[in-house]
């Protein structure tokens, strides 16, 4: 099994949020944890905010980066390119999506062509869209 999460999601095994442990619980059942590449800019905006909000310090916030960036290879990276760009687009207009939860869906849905996939993120929108199409989420 797969388990597909967005910065959303992937954020909360590193910064300790609301429903971290299902996240990690669920990272700790699978083979196999996957995101999207954008997922590595989006965490340094995510990361960066928790420090400006005063929600880590700034020396949890270089410890935090630093295993992530590590943890970076461990995970399945699918990139950007014609087949997931050209799906999302199709998403975008069909979920009325955000351009990267587009990405991040067209992402899972292309995983899923390899094996079963389960969809983390915590965006109500964008979980409605992954179960019309298809996908099974975690479930919070």
């Amino acid at each position: 099994m797969i388990l597909y999460l967005d910065t959303s999601a992937l954020v909360k095994l590193y910064v300790e949020e609301r429903h971290s442990d299902l996240v990690r619980r669920w990272a700790e059942r699978v083979n196999v944890v996957a995101t999207n590449e954008v997922a590595y800019a989006e965490m340094a905006s995510a990361l960066n905010r928790a420090f400006r909000e005063g929600r880590i310090s700034q020396k949890g916030f270089q410890s935090v980066w630093h295993i992530f960036d590590e943890d970076w290879e461990c995970y399945t990276v699918v990139e950007v390119g014609g087949e997931v760009l050209n799906l999302a687009k199709e998403l975008i207009f069909r979920h009325g999506l955000r351009g990267f939860d587009g990405i991040h869906l067209a992402s899972a849905l292309i995983l899923g062509v390899e094996g079963e996939v389960v969809f983390g993120a915590f965006d109500q929108k964008l979980l409605k869209a992954a179960e019309r199409e298809g996908l099974r989420w975690i479930n919070y």
